[in-house]
């Protein structure tokens, strides 16, 4: 015979999960809670907002990439279909690295699909397939967005000390962007497979 349970369900330790909880917010988006980094709080309020527009274009390009990398056709798919991905993926680090940039701030990232889309610069696509190099020039049209934001947000934030973001978004955003823009760009070139 089983011995009985020392505490009730739904009490600490007793096993149960404690499910359907609700609470109040704790930190609301848009503001900044201290945080012992050397940077005043107008500092990382700038860079919170301007990560966060940056943040918001990224993970739309990301599932850009991914659609795109999905609905690829004709006698370049496989190359194509691979390196989206590939691209894909390298976005999806750079959107973790931003959140987490953000954070360490002492802002809040945006991660809601449905916030992001009220952040986004990038046009929406249509639900449905597009020819080939209109989904390519998508994808090099929401990364030229992304770069010019990204230019202007690093030298304003570097004018405000913040190396850290600056780094981040020189380094990753910026250089990441501009040898994807290359491999997008070359697909495009009008060249013969076959004879010169």
């Amino acid at each position: 015979m089983r011995p009985a349970p020392t505490t009730a369900p739904g009490q600490p330790g007793g096993g149960q999960p404690l499910m359907h909880q609700k609470g109040a917010e704790t930190q609301p988006f848009g503001t900044v809670k201290q945080l012992p980094i050397g940077l005043g709080h107008d500092t990382r309020m700038y860079a919170g907002q301007r990560l966060n527009r940056v943040l918001a274009d990224t993970q739309i390009l990301y599932s850009l990439y991914k659609k795109h990398h999905w609905l690829m056709r004709g006698a370049t798919f496989y190359a194509l279909h691979l390196m989206l991905d590939e691209h894909a993926e390298r976005q999806l680090a750079i959107v973790d690295a931003l959140a987490e940039r953000i954070q360490s701030l002492g802002a809040v990232a945006v991660g809601d699909p449905r916030h992001v889309a009220e952040l986004t610069s990038i046009p929406r696509p249509p639900d449905g397939v597009e020819p080939v190099p209109v989904m390519l020039s998508r994808l090099l049209d929401a990364h030229e967005r992304i770069l010019v934001d990204a230019r202007d947000a690093a030298a304003r934030i570097a004018a405000e000390g913040d190396e850290g973001s600056n780094d981040l978004l020189i380094s990753e955003v910026v250089r990441t962007g501009e040898a994807q823009v290359w491999f997008l760009a070359e697909h495009l070139v009008d060249t013969p497979l076959v004879r010169a």
